[in-house]
């Protein structure tokens, strides 16, 4: 039996980072690999798009050239953002399937999340460096401007698989849920107890806001001065999707104030110069946009994609990975990552 042709081009992720051995000799036992060079990628594209099944990574794949792409039936994306760089129409029309690996995540962004969230309302991190510097406060003085997570009221800004991952850790702590998303019917969201909200209200409404909205064309900088003054005294945002969401400056200038608090695994230009003014506020916890990366994640991702070759080598759709959809892939614009 000839073995479905699979072009093998994950660049910045490797094959040893995604597929564990097991599943590293599963895919080359059931499907033909052909690596992708880093240099003179245009020749070897157009010398062995015509006989791929398979493409998995995210290289320019224009019109001309997917059209000599005969026995193609998917891209997978392993970088995991769908990029501006596919003729998506072209696919859509061909049904050739595009996913992305992004759903991995989610558990792990959703974790680190509520840890953050605990953190910053127990003021746990500043509690620590203290006692290593021996200036601990003990009892009630240490907790004057802490505050419980149970009864909070609480923001979702994107209702994706980063929220869908989230909730279901929030609930045991509090059921008032607030969601934006202009993506996703009303409906959806009402059945699941949840208020759907508009984004003043949240922000001048919710305790805890989290962010975790994909960005697109059309929310770059949406959350300003407008709304970040809208916050109370005391509320959280926790930034877990992407800085472009947020105008950094704006929030700067409100934490400046000292009377909110900020946690964030993503920032405008990464990394963070060394003397960039932020590292010096003292109400924000960072995270070096660390939230998702685990091995057991990167190797999740493999687990997914095989899952979803072999559904499609049967001639059935993917289900484990996110599929691009055609009336919103266009509009995203997530920056692609440098550092896996």
């Amino acid at each position: 039996m000839v073995k479905p042709i699979v072009i093998s081009d994950p660049f910045p992720r490797e094959l040893d980072l995604i597929f564990t051995k097991k599943k590293l000799k599963e895919l080359k036992r059931k499907y033909k690999l052909i690596v992708a060079p880093k240099r003179n990628k245009d020749k070897f594209y157009e010398k062995n798009i015509h006989n791929a099944t398979f493409i998995m990574g995210q290289p320019d794949l224009k019109k001309k050239l997917l059209s000599k792409a005969k026995k193609l039936r998917c891209i997978i994306n392993v970088e995991s953002n769908f990029m501006n760089n596919v003729d998506y129409e072209y696919c859509f029309k061909k049904n050739i399937h595009i996913i992305a690996t992004s759903p991995v995540f989610s558990i792990p962004v959703a974790e680190i999340a509520l840890g953050m969230t605990l953190s910053l309302l127990r003021n746990i991190h500043n509690s620590h460096f203290d006692f290593i510097k021996g200036k601990e406060i003990y009892g009630l003085k240490s907790n004057m401007k802490s505050s419980l997570l149970t009864n909070k009221k609480i923001g979702l800004l994107g209702f994706g698989d980063l929220a869908k991952a989230l909730y279901p850790l929030l609930l045991p702590f509090s059921k008032k849920i607030n969601v934006y998303d202009p993506w996703v019917p009303k409906k959806q969201i009402s059945r699941l107890g949840f208020k759907s909200v508009g984004l003043n209200e949240m922000f001048k409404e919710c305790e805890i806001i989290y962010v975790l909205a994909a960005i697109t064309t059309e929310n770059k900088n949406l959350i300003d001065k407008k709304l970040i003054n809208k916050m109370r005294q005391n509320s959280i945002l926790v930034l877990m999707s992407r800085a472009a969401i947020v105008n950094f400056k704006d929030l700067v200038k409100r934490l400046k104030r000292g009377d909110i608090y900020v946690a964030t695994d993503v920032f405008p230009n990464e990394p963070v110069q060394k003397k960039d003014p932020i590292r010096k506020l003292k109400n924000i916890l960072f995270s070096a946009h660390r939230a998702g990366a685990l091995k057991t994640a990167f190797y999740n991702m493999g687990e997914i994609v095989l899952k979803d070759m072999n559904l499609i080598s049967k001639n059935l759709p993917p289900k484990f990975c996110k599929q691009a959809r055609a009336k919103t892939v266009r509009l995203l614009a997530s920056k692609p990552v440098a550092i896996n």
